[in-house]
């Protein structure tokens, strides 16, 4: 996959994912998002024996919202105060 394409992936995979975790991060934010996303998505389809992103495709695209949507979670984790899961 190309740089241009992978920069449209994961634009596309944060903005899906902040839609899904309702984030407002802005656009650059959901570029890095969906791009770390993606090989953060990747690392945990391998636990599954999955492949991770294959190229500009549905598949990819749903490993790296996966992915990004967990990156989500694991900040808003890391920067509450009082560390709950649930509240």
């Amino acid at each position: 996959m190309g740089l241009i394409s992978a920069i449209v992936l994961g634009a596309l995979a944060g903005w899906l994912a902040s839609l899904i975790t309702r984030s407002s991060t802005g656009i650059l934010m959901d570029i890095i998002l969906g791009i770390v996303g993606a090989i953060a998505g990747a690392f945990v389809m391998s636990f599954f024996g999955q492949p991770g992103i294959t190229g500009f495709n549905l598949y990819s695209l749903v490993v790296a919202v996966v992915g990004a949507a967990i990156l989500i979670w694991i900040g808003r984790f890391l920067t509450r105060g009082d560390r709950t899961v649930y509240s």
